[in-house]
């Protein structure tokens, strides 16, 4: 589903990711971690073809990036979920969730598709004619992954979703992604929380100041003396 091999990556002169190689299997949920600085929004922007590679190659599906606007991406069946939520706050909750849906080059359909992310989203329902910027931030990140949900991607990327959430809500979140996973959907969800997003991953990949310095199952990461000391 997602590849990528030796990946370098420049901010101006400013090195960020660096010889950055892993893959992410169909059905496989697989969590990036690192702390500040490691360079995982970094990785997000590659993914997303926001940022240009300076080295290396990020195939998705099968299809090599450097081939792929940003905007085709959703069209091949991604979903993303990018930091600090980026609902459009002066418009309706619906109208946030549809604008994911026709991202997907959707049109038919939507009440049905709609009603399906109500029920996996209880708390939205009663907010659904409401001007997003006007929701609670656990209300907002669950708009956030209706809308990159809505048009049944294949793949979903997500960009530490759990920031800013109360631990409850980063509970009651983290469930509903492990949820969607199981229904099918392969999830990369890059996450500062090291022991919730491990939680509920098959795989982690560690970054460290832009380099990949550890990867395995979710279990051995969790009981890595050299993780726990660079990290948890």
């Amino acid at each position: 589903m997602l590849k990528l091999d030796k990946v370098d990556t420049n901010y101006g002169v400013v090195a960020m990711l660096r010889d950055v190689s892993f893959h992410v299997g169909e059905g496989e949920l697989v969590c990036i971690l690192g702390p500040n600085g490691a360079g995982k929004t970094t990785t997000f922007r590659a993914i997303s073809a926001l940022l240009p590679l300076a080295k290396g190659r990020i195939e998705i599906m099968g299809r090599e990036l450097s081939s792929l606007r940003t905007e085709a991406l959703s069209g091949l069946g991604i979903g993303f979920v990018p930091e600090g939520r980026r609902l459009f706050a002066d418009i309706s909750v619906r109208d946030n969730i549809r604008l994911g849906y026709e991202a997907q080059g959707l049109k038919a359909d939507f009440a049905d598709r709609l009603d399906e992310m109500l029920t996996l989203f209880p708390r939205v329902r009663d907010r659904i004619g409401q001007r997003a910027g006007t929701l609670s931030g656990g209300e907002q990140a669950m708009v956030a992954l209706a809308r990159a949900l809505v048009g049944k991607p294949k793949l979903v990327i997500m960009d530490e979703p759990s920031l800013g959430l109360s631990p409850k809500l980063i509970d009651e979140y983290f469930d509903t992604v492990a949820e969607v996973n199981r229904r099918g959907t392969t999830v990369v969800l890059i996450e500062q929380n090291a022991e919730t997003a491990l939680s509920i991953a098959n795989r982690g990949i560690m970054l460290v100041k832009g380099r990949v310095v550890a990867s395995g199952t979710a279990a051995e990461l969790l009981g890595s003396d050299a993780v726990r000391h660079l990290y948890l």
